[in-house]
Formats: structure tokens, C-alpha cells, sequence
């Protein structure tokens, strides 16, 4: 590969897979430290990737705007004044190739086989297939192309002052001063949501068993709707206030533990270092589990099960009990040991959902 000086990363898509991208910045900046790193991505994301103290610089594009001649003309404009000698395509779909075509890249890294998809083929000119089971490991197999292999993973959120302040100010209205545990219970689509009632059997079990408060947290507006009901079943959780993701990854650093379904906050968790365990109904968390050795993920839909993708009842197979059961294995390391779980794991299991 030519003498580098500017590489561009390049993901549109959703805060999961930003963050999933996230570590390959601090491995080329420690391998390159005077190559001009940017990012490509929809203003949605440009909060979070602001706190990246490894990239010099961040292109944005509104959310859903490449939908028009003048649009991409703009960008296109835009990217070549950037010049990049490399681009590195996380998303590996059409438009995201798209994009790093028209940058005028010479070397266009995405993936191949069937994870080169929509296209993408036709744009990106070195492609890699992966054989690494995990999301993040994936897109670390995309810095291969510069003889990098085999690196340690650090996501390398920074917290700034005001993220520290906000967040401390948030946890002193919900009067949380010692041990907490979060709940991430909102998700983009029923086959990832647990039910109200069983967020709301936990958080009782963690507070009768562990002494453990819990905080609801949401991300959007149904979410909060979500996150309410959950906060009102048992009242024993409460209910967070609106959060930046930002906000929301200084407030999972000083959790105890972090529960919550394959969604953005769990993702943001487990990459600002939180002990996390991940519920999962239709996607593999073999894939997307959150990151991390201390990190746990449990799934009970058979994979017939998860061929239809749209029921809940894929969520609905993981039981409270065995939350409850992981919650404890995690706590123990941390915590005292619990003092009645026999009669309490009892009066959770006894409940149904309708």
C-alpha cells in the first residue's frame, strides 16, 4: 500500500453498528499516528463519534439524504476535497460503497462473499471475507489490507467534563448514590423486547435480593412509553430522564451491572466498559452480543424459532429466572452474597405471561 495520509471510515447505519466499528480508530492510530483519520456518517451518529479522541475529523450528511443527484454531488464534492488514499467501508452495502467510490480512493477495503452486500462489490476494490464469529472481530478483519491481525480491542470512548456533570446530576434526581443496575428496555422491533412484566420481576428480584436499585432507561419516544409501564408495574424501578448516548455512557460506567435487549444503549454500555448481559430473541448474539470477557448474552428461541423474525414469543422463550440466575453469577464477583435466593426465585418463576 502507497505512503498513506488520509483514510476514511466510512458507516451510515444505525448506532449499533457505529459502535461496533468503533475500535478499529485507536488500533490505526496507534499504528498510524500521523495519518489523518476521518469518519462518513448521518448526523445521528455525529454525537457520539465526537468523543473519539482518535479521529481528526467527521464528515456528515443529514440522515436520509442521498436520495438525490445534487445531494450526492455535494458529497462527492466534499470527499474528494477530503482526498483519502484509503477508504474502509464497516457497512460494505451499496451506498456506503457508493460513497467511498466517489471519494476517489484508490484503495476501497469492504467486505466480500456475503457480507459484501447490495452491491457493494462493484465499488469496494479489496474485499475481505470474514471467518471471525463476532461483530466487532469482523470489522477489525477489515485493517488486514495494512498487515494488521490479531490486535486487542479498545473502543476508546472518552468522557468529557460535561458528560461527567450531566450524568452525575441525572443519577443524584434519581437518588442513586451507591450500587445500581440499568435496564435497557426499549428495542427497534417486537422480536427484540421483553416484556414489561418480567423487566419489572427483576428489578424487584435485584432490589429484594441484592439491595440493588434499578434505573429504566429509554432512547426514544416508545421507548419511554415502554420504559414507564416497566417503572409503574412493580415500583420498584425508576425512570430515567431523556439521555444523550453520551450521557448514557458515562451513567453505565458507574452501573454495577447493565440488563437490557440487542439494542444501541447496550451496545454503548459494553463499549464504555460496563458489566453487560444481553437478551436476545432474533439476532445471533454470537454476532452481536455486547463485547467484552466480562460481558454475558442469553438466548432459549430454537433457531427455527428465529427463522420468523416478527414475534415476540422469541423473547417471551427467555424465563426471569434465568436473568436472575445470570444477574447473580455476575453480582457475586462484585457484591456480597445474596441472603434469600431460594424463596425468592421461587415467587419469580411462579409468574406467567398471558
Amino acid at each position: 500500500m502507497q505512503r498513506l495520509r488520509r483514510i476514511l471510515i466510512i458507516c451510515f447505519s444505525d448506532v449499533i453498528n457505529v459502535v461496533q466499528g468503533l475500535p478499529i480508530l485507536p488500533t490505526l492510530r496507534l499504528r498510524f499516528p500521523h495519518v489523518e483519520l476521518a469518519w462518513l456518517t448521518e448526523e445521528s451518529n455525529a454525537p457520539l463519534l465526537n468523543r473519539l479522541l482518535a479521529l481528526d475529523r467527521l464528515i456528515i450528511v443529514k440522515d436520509r439524504s442521498l436520495y438525490s443527484w445534487n445531494e450526492i454531488a455535494k458529497l462527492r464534492k466534499r470527499l474528494q476535497t477530503f482526498a483519502p488514499d484509503v477508504t474502509i467501508d464497516l457497512q460494505s452495502r451499496f451506498k456506503s460503497a457508493f460513497a467511498a467510490w466517489i471519494s476517489g480512493a484508490n484503495v476501497r477495503i469492504g467486505f466480500g462473499g456475503n457480507d459484501g452486500r447490495e452491491g457493494s462489490r462493484w465499488f469496494n476494490n479489496q474485499l475481505i471475507i470474514p471467518d471471525a464469529e463476532h461483530a466487532v472481530e469482523q470489522n477489525m478483519q477489515l485493517l488486514q489490507p495494512f498487515g494488521i491481525y490479531g490486535s486487542s480491542v479498545s473502543f476508546d470512548l472518552f468522557e468529557c467534563e460535561i458528560d461527567r456533570h450531566c450524568s452525575q446530576n441525572i443519577l443524584n434526581r434519581c437518588g442513586l448514590h451507591g450500587n445500581f443496575a440499568i435496564l435497557c428496555v426499549g428495542a427497534d422491533s417486537e422480536s427484540k423486547l421483553w416484556r414489561e412484566e418480567r423487566y419489572a420481576e427483576l428489578s424487584g428480584y435485584l432490589s429484594e435480593q441484592w439491595n440493588l436499585p434499578s434505573l429504566v432507561t429509554w432512547s426514544n419516544e416508545d421507548d419511554q412509553k415502554f420504559a414507564e409501564r416497566v417503572a409503574n408495574i412493580g415500583e420498584t424501578a425508576i425512570l430515567a430522564p431523556a439521555v444523550t448516548f453520551n450521557e448514557f455512557a458515562a451513567i453505565s460506567r458507574r452501573a454495577t451491572i447493565v440488563v437490557g435487549s440487542d439494542s444501541p444503549q447496550l451496545h454503548v454500555a459494553a463499549a464504555a466498559d460496563a458489566r453487560c448481559l444481553g437478551l436476545f430473541g432474533s439476532t445471533d448474539p454470537k454476532l452481536n452480543a455486547p463485547y467484552g470477557e466480562k460481558n454475558y448474552s442469553i438466548q432459549k428461541a430454537s433457531s427455527n424459532q428465529r427463522l420468523n423474525k416478527n414475534t415476540r414469543a422469541l423473547m417471551d422463550a427467555i424465563d426471569t429466572t434465568s436473568v436472575c440466575d445470570i444477574c447473580d453469577k455476575m453480582l457475586a464477583e462484585i457484591l456480597d452474597p445474596p441472603k434469600i435466593i431460594t424463596s425468592q426465585k421461587k415467587s419469580v418463576s411462579s409468574k406467567k405471561v398471558a
